[in-house]
């Protein structure tokens, strides 16, 4: 040892890879062996003994540490692969009192999954449709509760309509009878008019149709909805005091006999002679004209105040 130099004589010099080096070998420092260890000669050797210490048992003293020379270390004589482990150690969990230790399983790896969407989804939908559940519910309550309360209230009522104003269209019924249409409501032509004077007409007001005794002097009535083509009755409400005939045309065309309006009360008196006479044309389905006019050869001195039409041939009485 040189003045300033005091060698590897200290555990903090050891240099385990001083034999590499010029320095170190001049010191003595050699390369590790088998059977020892390495570095410096009278180097500090850290080696712990395997087993040293021993758990629930008695503890043995640690042995003082000794420098220098070949030291020999027990080997611990482990099982293989997935057998225990010696008696010379075991994990404090195994022996009476030690810890116990779990062991927390870790989620594979991967991609996570994320939130469920489609449950949240469904869950908000069940919770909107219960509100709207409770909304009915809660309203159909309330009007029984209203009811239930004995509001008296008068519902509104439906104010009449005026009477609807006059027209020569009419339609039929489901069994194809057409009600009877007033003489207000018949058009009129060739110089036809309407009057009230004469008492005993079945039209609203007592109205009837008059003046037909020049030629081209008549009525005009236009029937909707007829279900079906065939063979119908027409029916005319007037009043004469003698025995009279007309034409009667059937959507443009004469029908092929008079129209028969005879006197078959027998009273003289226009006002007791009003009564029902009748013939059978044919109509078609849908739409159909109805007229009744004074012609060449025909006698009209009559008042007509009703026409109207049932399926089927029919009398006066029915």
């Amino acid at each position: 040892m040189t003045p300033g130099d005091n060698g590897a004589s200290t555990p903090e010099d050891d240099d385990p890879f001083g034999y590499l080096y010029a320095d170190g070998q001049a010191r003595g420092a050699q390369p590790p062996s088998g059977s020892g260890g390495y570095g410096y000669p009278n180097a500090v050797s850290r080696v712990r003994p395997v087993g040293e210490r021993t758990y629930g048992g008695q503890q043995q003293a640690p042995q003082a540490p000794q420098y220098g020379g070949n030291q020999t270390i027990p080997q611990q004589q482990p099982g293989g692969y997935g057998q225990p482990p010696s008696a010379a150690y075991q994990a404090p969990e195994t022996f009476p009192g030690g810890a116990q230790t779990t062991r927390q399983q870790m989620p594979p790896a991967g991609r996570g999954r994320g939130p469920n969407t489609k449950g949240l989804l469904i869950g908000a939908v069940a919770v909107v449709a219960a509100v709207v559940i409770g909304i009915s519910v809660a309203m159909m309550n309330g009007n029984g509760d209203d009811k239930a309360s004995g509001d008296t209230s008068p519902s509104p009522t439906q104010s009449a309509s005026p009477s609807p104003s006059p027209s020569s269209t009419s339609s039929a019924s489901a069994t194809g009878d057409i009600p009877p249409v007033d003489a207000k409501a018949l058009h009129l032509d060739g110089g036809a008019s309407l009057a009230s004077d004469v008492k005993g007409a079945k039209a609203d007001g007592g109205v009837y149709v008059t003046n037909f005794s020049q030629t081209g002097a008549g009525v005009t009535w236009t029937v909707d909805g007829i279900p079906s083509d065939g063979l119908y009755t027409v029916f005319a409400h007037y009043s004469a005091v003698q025995d009279e005939s007309m034409t009667l045309s059937i959507n443009g065309k004469v029908f092929g006999s008079k129209f028969p309006l005879e006197n078959y009360t027998g009273q003289s008196d226009p006002a007791k002679a009003w009564t029902t006479s009748y013939t059978y044309p044919t109509l078609t389905k849908g739409t159909n004209t109805i007229s009744l006019s004074c012609q060449s050869g025909d006698s009209c001195d009559i008042l007509l105040d009703q026409l109207w039409v049932k399926q089927g041939k029919h009398t006066n009485k029915g």
